[in-house]
């Protein structure tokens, strides 16, 4: 049985900034919401949420940006080194007024592992302060990096998502999941652009290299992730990765092990 999460509560903000870092077991969060922004971060691991109704995965090298005010739970199947930002109301103004996904850079990865291994959480000092200011920099000229995965509104199309969550290497296509729903493939496209906001194939690779990340952070080898994802050989999995991240999964793999 999974523990529940303690949910943060700060009685008033210390400041425009508030740095939380923790080891965590496999844990969950029920659905809550804050008067500040989170940048939420996973060092080590691999941390889902949802926010809003949209589902996004937090492994490291990505972190997550839950805008102030939104609903959100999330949980983790393994143990986590956490790292994370509470943002101002004032200063979260500054970013998307969306929740999304955030590339870290090793300059802010290496912030935030500074003050986890000195326990800083409010900057105090002039040097810590400096750091701090950096590491706001570093977030606030983040590009987002669209790897999540939002629901669909009619029970139709999400009764097939669900089978591919159950099964991401489900090698059906667009073609027979239509058929499966009465409906031609084009239909089954423009449904998709209409409720999820990007193609059938769109959201099924987002699905596939959310199950890589975590498969990789769970140490399977390459050639066992793309046969458990569906593809008939290691090449073609490596090419889908590369266009999410730019590297090679053994790549991903090895640059978070440095960054650990």
């Amino acid at each position: 049985m999974m523990i529940e999460g303690e949910i943060p509560h700060l009685q008033e903000f210390p400041g425009d900034l508030y740095f939380r870092h923790d080891r965590l077991p496999a844990m969950e969060w029920k659905t809550h919401a804050h008067p500040w922004g989170q940048l939420n971060y996973v060092s080590h691991g691999v941390m889902h949420l949802e926010i809003d109704g949209i589902r996004f995965l937090s492994p490291s090298q990505y972190a997550v940006w839950i805008p102030p005010f939104a609903d959100h739970f999330s949980f983790a199947s393994r143990d986590l080194v956490y790292r994370t930002v509470y943002i101002s109301l004032k200063l979260s103004n500054r970013l998307p007024s969306k929740p999304t996904t955030l590339n870290v850079s090793p300059v802010l990865h290496a912030i935030l592992d500074d003050f986890a291994l000195r326990d800083v959480r409010v900057p105090e000092t002039e040097e810590d302060l400096r750091m701090a200011q950096v590491a706001l920099d570093q977030i606030l000229h983040i590009k987002p990096h669209e790897t999540y995965l939002p629901y669909a509104v009619s029970d139709e199309l999400n009764s097939v998502i669900k089978e591919l969550q159950l099964n991401p290497g489900d090698r059906r296509s667009v073609e027979d999941f239509a058929e499966q729903l009465h409906m031609t493939s084009r239909t089954l496209e423009r449904r998709c652009q209409r409720e999820l906001g990007i193609s059938f194939g769109e959201w099924r690779s987002r699905l596939k290299f959310m199950h890589a990340i975590e498969s990789l952070e769970a140490g399977l080898t390459v050639q066992r992730i793309a046969l458990e994802l569906g593809y008939t050989t290691p090449s073609a999995f490596i090419v889908m990765f590369k266009r999410f991240t730019g590297k090679t999964p053994e790549q991903y793999r090895l640059n978070g092990l440095k960054q650990r």
